[in-house]
């Protein structure tokens, strides 16, 4: 079963159950995902739907970070729960000790050497990691191992 299809189970089994907010945040995903399909035409495979949804988690995090500022928690909090409706689509992320790993066989790969070689690090660890971590954390350890 493709993960399209699995969320859109997801959402039946929501309605059945009447949790009204789960079904409504994965109406939205699945909104995103059409919405793509139409605007590029094409059929969405595995791979662009973990995008989606990785960037789907990116605005829900920067909407939650603007109500916490204005101190509107209520709204916050639906955007928190947003997020953990979708995460549980995505791929097991890695753990630190596995990233900081990965990122120094790839550092030894590409032949960096100093914090100016981010550029190569990053290019091929955003290919090798993708959906395993989030790029902001990519960048972080990758920058702590070659300063």
């Amino acid at each position: 079963m493709s993960l399209r299809n699995k969320i859109n189970e997801d959402v039946k089994e929501a309605m059945k159950a009447k949790d009204a907010k789960k079904r409504d945040a994965l109406r939205l995903l699945m909104s995103a995902f059409k919405q793509i399909e139409v605007d590029e035409r094409k059929e969405l495979n595995d791979d662009d739907v973990i995008k989606i949804i990785q960037q789907q988690i990116k605005r829900r995090d920067d909407s939650a970070q603007q109500y916490k500022n204005a101190n509107r928690e209520e709204l916050m909090q639906n955007e928190l729960d947003e997020i953990a409706y979708y995460k549980e689509y995505l791929p097991a992320q890695l753990s630190d000790d596995e990233l900081t790993s990965a990122l120094k066989e790839i550092i030894a790969k590409v032949g960096a050497t100093t914090i100016k070689d981010i550029g190569r690090v990053m290019g091929t660890a955003s290919k090798e990691l993708s959906g395993k971590a989030d790029g902001k954390r990519i960048n972080e350890c990758a920058k702590s191992l070659l300063s």
